[in-house]
């Protein structure tokens, strides 16, 4: 869809730096609200979600539900319903009698979102970001691409609000970076886990390392697809255990607005302390997948032996490097027994997660306006704003931030299901209305004990009373 021409030197209401789902989602609840103005940008040509695991069969963690808008708005156009309505697609997703979709599928409804959603600006890659003290606006700068990726055009938006979505990037521990570029033996990030898929499928041997939900979704295709009696597989964790995600009805509550609100409250090392406890939360696997492992590798049985795979948990790679240029060899330490080993491999997974995409390069001409915590991190209030210096939030112009502030408001950063809230939280915020009345409540668990004041106690009523003399006789 395209949209009617905007001056140049005309401000905008907002200008998004990201098309990933936040920032999609925010675009989509915006939409029908025309007093904001805005523009999103994305360097990439199209919308795409995590396409190298993108694993035939693989489902979304999240229901339905968590689509795009449907939590904050389930009368919107842009819910996945009406995805499936405007694809003659209704009645068979209600047969399948499927909570959660699969990873393609909300891939194939994002895309529809993102190309019928107006003001959504691919192959534009954002440059800089300045505060222009004079016009109290924030210019972006950017550069429009070219099919190939080359530059083509630059230009400049001025805004007086900026939404951050620049999403994560695969993490690579720093054992394993040299082996990352290096040619020969495949090392990839399950990131590009398929783009790889078909020569990972020939190597001799295979590691997986990484304990979490991508880890043993690329185990379970690995196995499926090797000649029983010969997988040749290794599956390694840092994890105690290859261990479920909490998925409890009341652990499900720590993914709740409740409990971001009282994460945002705690004091900075509390919140530092907790999301080093919270691993199964976000990290563990489903159960489901565990199942399909499990069931798997028993099949693999039914004739006598067992397969060859092994599954490792509690194991660090202390250092690795290549041996000739056919193979790798990993130096591992358990980290409960103490003990050391070696491992030699034709191919290596590192399903070792994203991290939040650092902002400081982005960011770096806004640096004498950003207030930081005690590690240096931006702070960030429980509107999504990142505190900047009165001068430019007096001016009333806002940097708000999408899946960077998991040291603000915990481990529901990333959470799909909070996608839809926290982009009604940052409109009604913006606009200075309540455009999407949010629940005051949305957890049965009451997360910390409420804050009272010290009472004073009353004066006892027989001290404020005046002395009644005696009188004789009585």
């Amino acid at each position: 869809m395209s949209t009617p021409p905007h001056p140049p030197e005309t401000p905008r209401h907002r200008v998004g730096i990201g098309n990933g789902p936040a920032n999609l989602s925010l675009a989509a609840l915006a939409h029908p609200l025309p007093e904001l103005d805005a523009v999103f940008y994305e360097q990439r040509p199209t919308f795409d979600w995590h396409p190298g695991l993108l694993i035939d069969g693989t489902r979304v963690q999240g229901p339905f539900l968590a689509d795009l808008v449907t939590l904050a708005d389930p009368t919107s156009p842009w819910t996945f319903l009406n995805y499936l309505r405007s694809r003659d697609r209704l009645f068979p997703f209600y047969f399948a009698e499927r909570l959660h979709t699969q990873r393609a599928e909300y891939d194939a409804y994002c895309r529809w979102v993102a190309d019928n959603l107006p003001g959504l600006r691919f192959h534009h890659q954002v440059d800089a970001v300045r505060w222009n003290p004079e016009r109290d606006v924030f210019e972006v700068d950017h550069t429009h691409l070219d099919p190939d990726g080359r530059a083509e055009t630059l230009g400049r938006t001025y805004t007086r609000n900026i939404a951050l979505g620049t999403g994560t990037e695969p993490h690579v521990p720093d054992a394993l970076r040299p082996l990352v570029d290096a040619p020969g033996v495949p090392v990839v990030h399950s990131a590009d886990y398929l783009d790889h898929r078909t020569t990972l499928l020939t190597a001799g041997h295979i590691t997986v390392i990484g304990s979490g939900q991508s880890g043993a979704e690329i185990f379970l295709d690995l196995l499926r697809h090797r000649p029983q009696g010969h997988e040749a597989l290794h599956w390694l964790g840092r994890t105690p255990a290859f261990a479920p995600r909490e998925h409890s009805r009341l652990g499900l509550e720590h993914f709740t607005p409740d409990y971001t609100r009282y994460f945002h409250a705690l004091p900075e090392p509390a919140r530092d302390h907790l999301l080093t406890t919270q691993w199964q939360l976000h990290r563990g696997i489903d159960t489901d997948t565990l199942t399909a492992i499990h069931d798997e590798l028993y099949r693999r049985t039914l004739n006598g032996g067992w397969p060859d795979a092994v599954l490792t948990p509690g194991v660090r790679v202390r250092t690795a490097g290549r041996l000739a240029t056919t193979k790798i060899e990993l130096h591992l330490e358990h980290t409960q027994q103490g003990t050391r080993t070696r491992l030699t491999t034709d191919a290596v997974i590192l399903a070792t997660g994203h991290r939040e995409r650092p902002l400081d390069r982005l960011l770096a001409g806004l640096d004498p306006y950003l207030r930081r915590d005690s590690h240096d991190r931006p702070r960030v209030d429980e509107h999504y704003r990142i505190a900047l210096d009165p001068a430019v939030t007096a001016s009333g112009c806002h940097i708000y931030v999408q899946h960077a502030q998991r040291h603000t408001h915990g481990i529901g950063t990333p959470d799909l299901g909070l996608t839809a809230w926290r982009s009604a939280t940052i409109l009604n915020t913006l606009t200075g209305k309540d455009p999407y009345p949010l629940p005051p409540r949305t957890a049965f668990t009451t997360f910390g004990l409420p804050q009272q004041r010290p009472q004073i106690p009353p004066t006892r009523q027989n001290e404020a009373r005046p002395l009644t003399p005696l009188v004789d006789g009585i």
